[in-house]
């Protein structure tokens, strides 16, 4: 079988050696000194007290490495969008492309039924971009919950969890996941396949969408966020919005807010990845995470002022940071009476 990650990062870094255990044809796509690093002694992953080393056929260029079976991404959503006209080398006629992205993807509308069937969120994909490039039907659905950290160029830790969600966006059972699926538990890995994958992405989005733009505004870490009662009570007010968004266009959510909120306090001190980001002056993940939700209200009818709210606070922070991703802004309307509603 063989399998390119396309973004060997921490996460990609971490699939790529997990799959190379269970025995898949691991190619890598991946740049600079991580890059130069894994060309020379391959990638190392730190995990359970255990060096793992893989030698992988790693490279900046698609075409070197000819179509594959499954194109794991592994990129942020804004990167995925700005990579996926160099994605098409990798394709066969059968090739599946698997998204391992935080957020609503870029596909989520493919195959549902009407009103809103296969309809395009301009938020997450201006211009078609993806949709043209890489094709909804080449896709399947993938929900990340391991931490991972790239310690070193060509160096990744696993920090917990070895979870992956995946699932057919048609919502039907498929040979292709079913094969993907065992090479991943060979390797080590726990994925759980869905019948609807939108679910599992609503519920790990949940938490997300409002963690991680307030741990960034406030430096907070998420047990400060989840008990407090002031930044509890946003987040809990964005996330009854983002339900009522997703239970409007047919999602189920399989806990309750506050459970889902308790359940990230449980996590203890923990700084979000958009937070991880600020620090380190990198491009925050916002329009995937927020905007996406926001479009995808007003395409709900559902009005969402917390969430505006907060939207608006954390792009003008990364604006004046210069930490906005280089992604074409597509911004929604937001109607002046929306933002001052409870």
């Amino acid at each position: 079988m063989k399998i390119c990650i396309y973004g060997a990062g921490a996460i990609g870094g971490y699939m790529a050696v997990m799959l190379h255990r269970a025995g898949a044809d691991i190619s890598v796509v991946a740049r600079g000194e991580h890059l130069k690093a894994m060309q020379a002694s391959g990638l190392k992953l730190l995990a359970d007290g255990q060096e793992l080393t893989a030698p992988l056929r790693a490279t900046q260029n698609p075409a070197d490495l000819g179509p594959q079976d499954y194109v794991i991404v592994a990129l942020k959503a804004h990167q995925a969008w700005e990579s996926a006209e160099t994605l098409k080398p990798l394709f066969g006629r059968d090739t599946a492309v698997v998204t391992a992205q935080n957020g609503v993807p870029w596909w989520y509308f493919y195959g549902l039924s009407a009103p809103h069937a296969n309809r395009r969120l301009t938020s997450v994909d201006p211009e078609d971009r993806q949709w043209n490039a890489i094709g909804p039907e080449r896709v399947i659905g993938c929900t990340v919950y391991p931490a991972t950290e790239i310690t070193e160029p060509g160096v990744i830790r696993h920090i917990y969890g070895n979870q992956f969600g995946l699932g057919e966006p048609s919502r039907t059972e498929s040979v292709r996941v079913a094969r993907l699926a065992e090479i991943m538990t060979a390797g080590g890995l726990k994925p759980r396949l869905y019948d609807d994958i939108r679910d599992d992405i609503w519920l790990k989005l949940w938490g997300n969408l409002c963690f991680n733009p307030i741990s960034a505004l406030t430096h907070a870490t998420l047990d400060v966020i989840a008990t407090e009662p002031g930044t509890r009570g946003l987040a809990r007010n964005m996330m009854i919005e983002a339900e009522h968004v997703g239970g409007v266009l047919g999602a189920r959510f399989r806990v309750g807010v506050d459970r889902r909120i308790d359940g990230a306090a449980a996590v203890g001190a923990h700084r979000t990845s958009m937070l991880q980001d600020l620090d380190k002056g990198r491009a925050l993940e916002i329009d995937a995470l927020l905007t996406a939700v926001q479009e995808m209200g007003r395409i709900a009818g559902v009005e969402t002022p917390h969430i505006d709210s907060v939207l608006a606070l954390v792009q003008q922070m990364a604006r004046v940071k210069g930490l906005y991703p280089t992604f074409p802004e597509r911004p929604v309307s937001v109607p002046l009476r929306a933002v001052g509603q409870a």
